[in-house]
């Protein structure tokens, strides 16, 4: 896949959190395509981030498009929240409710993109039946919930993916999030992922280092 169709998603659950405005801008500047931003309720997943308060205070950092993944459950209560908040594209996940498609439907009437995400051990075919609905598809290669883990080699997942998408003959992105570096972006791109989300890897060495690690991740 050609180098220029690759998106770079940097997630900010990386940032110094004291200064994340800044560390926002810095990211735009030197090359995200993406601002990800991961929001964990601490019942999907073992785990705290932020709410649709804090989204709204970065928002005016960048005009990047806010791609906010939601690892909460229920989903539904919260999307026009984080729309008001500014985000562009809300993904929920496979597993956070029995009505995917209720969610896909509500994300979509408040007028922004809508995703959808898969836990490594859901099966890609969970979602046949949305293919009509989603604008992105986000398959984690971790288990959701913390940042810096090591990436699942899920590359028959992604090629799958890609497959669908080819046979809808729909604009779907299809993002891989988790563990993704140098080494592990070659061989998602290669399987079909076109948005790679990376947090430890941009982050690392400070804002002097963004663009390099971002340029690193494209290939």
């Amino acid at each position: 896949m050609p180098q220029k169709d690759v998106k770079i998603a940097p997630s900010i659950l990386s940032a110094d959190f004291s200064i994340l405005g800044e560390e926002v801008a810095a990211i735009d500047k030197a090359g995200a395509d993406y601002i990800h931003i991961d929001v964990m309720d601490g019942h999907f997943v073992p785990n705290l981030t932020f709410g649709a308060p804090v989204v709204k205070a970065i928002r005016k950092a960048t005009q990047k498009t806010f791609d906010v993944h939601l690892m909460i459950a229920p989903v539904d209560p919260l999307i026009g929240d984080f729309v008001d908040a500014g985000a562009d594209i809300i993904t929920a996940h496979v597993e956070a409710g029995p009505h995917l498609h209720r969610t896909l439907q509500a994300i979509k009437g408040h007028g922004v993109k809508a995703g959808v995400s898969l836990n490594p051990h859901t099966p890609i075919e969970s979602i046949q039946h949305v293919m009509d609905m989603v604008d992105l598809i986000l398959i984690m290669t971790v288990n959701p919930g913390f940042g810096g883990q090591s990436f699942i080699p899920l590359t028959d997942k992604i090629a799958k993916a890609r497959a669908m998408i080819e046979q809808s003959d729909r604009a779907i992105d299809l993002q891989v999030d988790g563990g993704v570096n140098p080494q592990t972006a070659k061989e998602c791109i290669a399987a079909g992922a076109d948005v790679l989300v990376a947090g430890t890897s941009v982050f690392k060495d400070g804002p002097e280092a963004y663009a390099v690690n971002i340029k690193a991740l494209r290939g």
